[in-house]
């Protein structure tokens, strides 16, 4: 099975780098100081479950997709509608494309109309690009459980969790779905395949639209988060908002919103993904978490007063941002 790591990042790099550890044909596909180093010195992974170095091929070329198996996509979301026509014309017609995005996906209503027959989000792919561009039959969820940092060029630090929850949009549990589970497993990761993946993609949204904004508005470690009662209160408000949310559109929660809150805060010492682009002057990854939620709010008729409050200051911090680089 080839695989090509689109995007090979902080995740993309740590995922192909586990992938070739565990004997699968990878080819990483990433940019800059960070491609140069894992062509001279392969991709470095520092972890608390033992450091090692993989040396998949890398490349520039997002040409390298054609002959793929399958293609992990791991960039932000907001890059998605301009690479999309492109991608969709170099995959081969049985290719897997799982899309590791953060948020609402773009194929979140695929198989699964929302309310009114809502077939997309405008905060996710705006015009439907994405959705004219990728054959439906490519595409695989994942949820991502996993937290990793480029520390330098060629470095990834991983700092907790190994699991990428797969699902086909349609719930069913595929073949392919069960090899590329097996081959993520081979390389020491968990890979669970779930019929229910929507309750998986909500049951990370609703952490990530409190923790991501307000951690990049704050300069907080999400360790730090939890030390004022009062930013407690915050963040398990917007929680109960986005949940609310998503109890309108049936989705079932398998943990408790006290206990996704606690475990979020529990990661400690880790800046958010958010946070950190925020540093590096990247734009912000607003567009298909909190505006997604906004949004499908709005289709639905649910008050969000304190993520609607959070993403205008954030939206603002990083159009600054932006402007000022």
């Amino acid at each position: 099975m080839r695989f090509a790591m689109l995007g090979a990042g902080a995740i993309g790099g740590y995922v192909g780098a586990a992938l070739s550890r565990g004997g699968a044909d990878v080819t990483l596909i990433a940019r800059g100081p960070h491609l140069r180093a894992m062509a001279a010195h392969g991709v470095k992974v520092k972890s608390p479950r033992g450091d090692f170095t993989a040396r998949p091929e890398v490349t520039d070329d997002i040409g390298a997709v054609a002959g793929a198996d399958v293609v992990f996509v791991a960039l932000k979301a907001y890059s998605l509608p301009e690479i999309a026509p492109r991608l969709g014309g170099l995959l081969k017609d049985d290719a897997a494309v799982i899309w590791a995005q953060n948020g609402i996906p773009w194929w979140y209503f695929q198989s699964s109309p929302g309310p009114g027959g809502l077939a997309g989000l405008d905060s996710v792919d705006p015009g439907g690009v994405i959705a004219a561009s990728v054959a439906p039959g490519h595409n695989v969820g994942c949820v991502v459980y996993c937290s990793t940092e480029i520390t330098e060029p060629g470095l990834i630090r991983h700092v907790e969790g190994t699991r990428f929850t797969l699902g086909e949009p349609d719930g069913s549990i595929s073949d392919r779905c069960k090899a590329i589970s097996a081959a993520f497993m081979a390389g020491g990761l968990r890979a669970p395949v779930a019929a229910r993946l929507r309750d998986e993609i909500w049951l990370k949204l609703v952490g990530n639209v409190a923790f991501n904004p307000v951690s990049a508005l704050t300069g907080a470690t999400l360790g730090e988060l939890g030390e004022l009662p009062q930013m407690r209160g915050l963040l398990g408000a917007m929680i109960a908002e986005c949940a609310q949310v998503a109890d309108r559109l049936g989705i079932v929660f398998p943990v408790s919103l006290d206990r996704r809150l606690e475990a979020g805060l529990a990661v400690g010492d880790h800046k958010t993904s958010m946070l950190q682009d925020l540093q590096a002057g990247k734009k912000l990854e607003l567009d298909c978490m909190t505006a997604a939620v906004i949004e499908l709010a709005a289709h639905l008729d649910v008050p969000v007063p304190h993520i609607e409050a959070v993403h205008a200051c954030a939206k603002l911090l990083g159009d600054l941002t932006a402007s000022r680089a």
